[in-house]
């Protein structure tokens, strides 16, 4: 006969709990699902969904081509091909794909904008005051400071 010669956890069910993730793991919330709330996450996530609240990662974030995401992001580094509507914050690289519609308030260290991407945003590279993008793709720089102004029409 077989036998079961695992050990279950000691109230007699299996041993459900937080799960280490392995180095290079990611999360994904796919298409046609929609969460409202706060996510929080140590590895990359991915947004082919909608997420309406607020997402803080401390890796990378990909907003694919059918993901929305409104309200705030805070992660190390994002890349947009969906939407997004609100603020993102980005302590690296923020890459906004061509088939990306961006509104709201950015920070971001580096970013990348593709021809056709829409980026109309207020947004600050470095220390300093937001500014309105109101005009079309243009750099400033203040004291040290990069001031980013883009608003790209499809």
């Amino acid at each position: 006969m077989l036998r079961n010669t695992k050990k279950e956890g000691t109230n007699g069910k299996p041993p459900f709990g937080p799960a280490s993730a392995a180095p290079g793991s990611h999360n994904s919330l796919v298409q046609g699902t929609l969460v409202e709330g706060t996510i929080q996450s140590e590895n990359d996530f991915r947004v082919d969904g909608t997420i309406k609240g607020q997402l803080h990662c401390k890796a990378k974030v990909i907003i694919g081509p059918s993901g929305k995401v409104e309200g705030e992001i805070k992660c190390s580094n994002a890349v947009i091909e969906g939407e997004f509507e609100g603020q993102i914050e980005v302590y690296d690289l923020l890459n906004v794909r061509k088939t990306a519609k961006v509104s709201g308030e950015v920070k971001t260290k580096k970013l990348i904008v593709e021809p056709g991407g829409l980026f109309n945003v207020s947004c600050i590279m470095g220390a300093g005051k937001i500014q309105s993008a109101s005009g079309p793709a243009q750099t400033a720089k203040k004291e040290g400071e990069k001031i980013v102004q883009s608003a790209n029409k499809a």
